[in-house]
């Protein structure tokens, strides 16, 4: 008996310092980038000889820099309020649909998240192209809404499929519509999901940058595309103090979300 429990013990601890050890790799670049961005050198420098918040006041003193800033909030607020709704309606379609036709709808619908991401920007890109959307945010935010779809149908789609519709049954049977089903009954319990994937949508727009390299342009040029370009031109810490700023950014909204909800269970 205690030798069992010893084992347990022992396979727990390798577990957990594996994990820890898993964990520590995929954050040391992100741990590396932080004091990168309070060198004072105009160069990137590991570790500081000096430190500044030169490339902070840097980054927050340009108008370049702020446009692609509040371009990349607009797209990403705008991208999680039409893919998740489109999304909602989806897999509450194919909900009700079932069999291999559902099946085969739901795979369609997430074909764009196995698709390499430059084939999908260069077919979007003429797509674009032929309806004069290429370098406007319509544009682009047709784009987002493409590659968000797929995050929010897989957050959504077990949802409603664990969902007990004898509730929305009963309510139809007492004379409820389906709008004060939809309202009352099936989207409170939803709220979870529907926040989750909100969020999985607005993530994927912040981070998406291959699509903005080919259909951004001008004004609907998004911070990952300007980034990238600093990047190809000039690399200086300024590029770190904006990872720094974005990873902090994203972490503050997953933290967010993540106590809000259980704020909510508890």
């Amino acid at each position: 008996m205690l030798d069992a429990y010893q084992d347990n013990r022992l396979s727990k601890t390798l577990l957990w310092s594996f994990s820890a050890l898993v964990l520590l790799f995929l954050m040391l670049p992100t741990l590396i980038v932080v004091p990168l961005s309070f060198s004072a050198s105009d160069l990137l420098e590991f570790p500081p000889r000096e430190w500044s918040l030169r490339w902070y006041e840097s980054f927050f003193m340009s108008s370049a820099w702020m446009a692609a800033l509040r371009t990349s909030l607009i797209l990403g607020i705008l991208t999680a309020a039409v893919a998740v709704p489109a999304s909602f309606l989806a897999c509450f379609a194919l909900n009700r649909l079932g069999g291999r036709t559902a099946a085969g709808i739901y795979a369609l619908l997430l074909s764009p998240s196995v698709t390499p991401g430059i084939l999908l920007a260069i077919g979007l890109f003429f797509v674009l192209a032929k309806l004069g959307l290429v370098g406007t945010l319509t544009g682009v935010l047709a784009g987002h809404v493409v590659l968000a779809i797929p995050v929010a149908v897989i957050v959504l789609y077990p949802a409603l499929n664990r969902f007990d519709w004898a509730q929305a049954q009963a309510a139809r049977s007492l004379g409820a519509s389906w709008f004060q089903t939809m309202g009352g009954i099936i989207l409170p319990q939803l709220g979870l999901s529907l926040s989750t994937a909100a969020l999985m949508a607005f993530l994927t727009s912040l981070d998406e940058a291959v699509i903005s390299i080919f259909v951004a342009n001008g004004p609907s040029s998004t911070l990952p595309k300007l980034m990238f370009i600093s990047l190809r031109d000039q690399i200086d810490p300024t590029i770190a103090a904006i990872s720094t700023l974005w990873t902090v950014l994203i972490s503050g909204v997953v933290l967010f979300f993540n106590l809000r909800d259980r704020g909510q269970n508890a």
